[in-house]
């Protein structure tokens, strides 16, 4: 997807963006760095796509597979974004290196952000969605008043590149929101879920070719890239076969597998352009000349959107409204709400108790043997087993479940999980906070 910049000093790569005026261009050819981010060739669009799965396959490894918890991950990755940001804007022209890393990063951090807002603050997607487009729109009015240009171009400044890349990280938070708010209305499976994504960019490469606004193509097609690679992630990704209503199903490649084929293949795309320099645009807005404009093809195009827009929206509403799971059975959906779950009988709820006095027994018996690693798997199974017991449990009696969760919570803190501490506490805290839970489970019977 690239725009043909106009009368280049080479053979001209094609970009879907716009150069500024001349007249900027004088304005800011004193205090330039070289342009810091890279031609938008079709290598840029292969690779933010690879970029955008790696940010929810790695997000999801670490929250999840490796038991980090999201809070953890979330403030892991936001302390490597400012570490890697702060690399970026010491360079001074566009480095693919330490560029495409950013944009691994800042996928990551952003897809973190929409899922702490929905998972831990319990934020609808709805109101995300509007929250981080409202913040977009605020960004490039911002950008724009005092810059002048939105154009990629023009990434010449550190106004401009600091700009540009909150732009970025808000567009990867909104295309998580959005992404997931599609899934959560549609209950699309994944594999369904890459054609809306990838028909929006179509249509939107489309209008561009016939004469659209090339900065406002750009940056629709950037945020519509999130939502695709993010539904490809997931199809790679989920289980074959579905245990349980409601689940996604995919090819069964893991979270593991998928973050590292996606990141080879980016790793290679990076070494392939660092050699060839085919994505180098250092002096783009000084030597190409304004772009010629045709406002009726721009009118014409910005009516096409519209149509695509409202075409869009029938589409979601008449998905919504078909036959299809509405809640999670398992209770570990992103985009579902929980089951509600009948009360256990007292059978069940005397078995619940004695499997949760087990675990803890367990874990305070891998602490005394010295294994850590093998304790805290213990906790966090316990945790897992409590969130899945926890709409039944409080069915039966939500004042011992209350007290319980509480001490639960401590046990947690004390491991580290889930908690925002990033150090567990001494062994001693721990088997305190466990035989308390004991304690309990002994003396408030629900």
């Amino acid at each position: 997807m690239r725009v043909p910049p106009p009368r280049c000093h080479r053979p001209c790569e094609d970009c879907m963006t716009t150069s500024t005026t001349t007249a900027t261009a004088r304005h800011v050819a004193g205090s330039r760095l070289l342009n810091k981010v890279p031609e938008v060739t079709v290598w840029f669009w292969i690779i933010k796509i690879l970029c955008t799965t790696v940010g929810e396959s790695f997000a999801d490894y670490i929250n999840e597979t490796l038991g980090f918890g999201l809070t953890n991950t979330m403030l892991l990755f936001t302390a490597v974004f400012a570490i890697v940001l702060a690399i970026q804007f010491r360079t001074k022209r566009y480095v693919p290196f330490p560029y495409w890393l950013t944009v691994v990063v800042v996928s990551v951090t952003g897809t973190l952000y929409t899922d702490m807002l929905t998972d831990k603050q319990q934020v609808p997607l709805w109101l995300s969605s509007t929250v981080f487009s409202v913040l977009l729109a605020v960004v490039f009015g911002v950008w724009w008043l005092r810059e002048r240009t939105l154009s990629i171009h023009s990434i010449t400044t550190f106004p401009r590149e600091a700009f540009y890349w909150l732009t970025v990280l808000v567009t990867f938070a909104l295309g998580t929101a959005l992404g997931d708010w599609t899934l959560e209305l549609t209950n699309w499976t994944p594999a369904q879920s890459v054609f809306l994504p990838l028909g929006l960019i179509a249509s939107i490469t489309a209008l561009w070719r016939f004469g659209a606004n090339p900065v406002l193509s750009f940056w629709l097609a950037y945020i519509l890239t999130r939502p695709l690679g993010a539904n490809i992630g997931d199809w790679l990704a989920s289980q074959k076969a579905a245990a349980n209503p409601g689940e996604p199903v995919g090819l069964g490649l893991g979270t593991f597998t998928t973050s590292l084929v996606f990141l080879g293949a980016i790793l290679a795309t990076v070494v392939y352009l660092t050699i060839s320099r085919r994505d180098v645009a250092e002096t783009s807005e000084t030597t190409h000349e304004p772009p010629a404009t045709n406002a009726r093809k721009e009118r014409i195009a910005l009516g096409g959107l519209a149509v695509i827009t409202a075409g869009t929206v029938a589409l979601m509403i008449w998905a919504h409204n078909q036959p299809h799971v509405t809640c999670d059975p398992t209770g570990q959906s992103e985009t579902m709400p929980a089951c509600p779950k009948a009360a256990m009988t007292g059978k069940q709820t005397t078995a619940a108790v004695a499997k949760y006095e087990k675990l803890a027994q367990t874990a305070i018996a891998q602490d005394r043997a010295g294994t850590a690693a093998a304790s805290h798997a213990t906790v966090q199974k316990m945790r897992d087993d409590w969130d899945a017991d926890t709409t039944s449990l409080q069915a039966v009696n939500n004042t011992t479940w209350t007290l319980l969760d509480r001490q639960m919570d401590e046990v947690l803190k004390a491991y580290a999980i889930d908690h925002g501490n990033i150090r567990p506490a001494p062994a001693a805290e721990q088997e305190k906070q466990l035989s308390t839970l004991l304690g309990d489970l002994h003396s408030h019977r629900f």
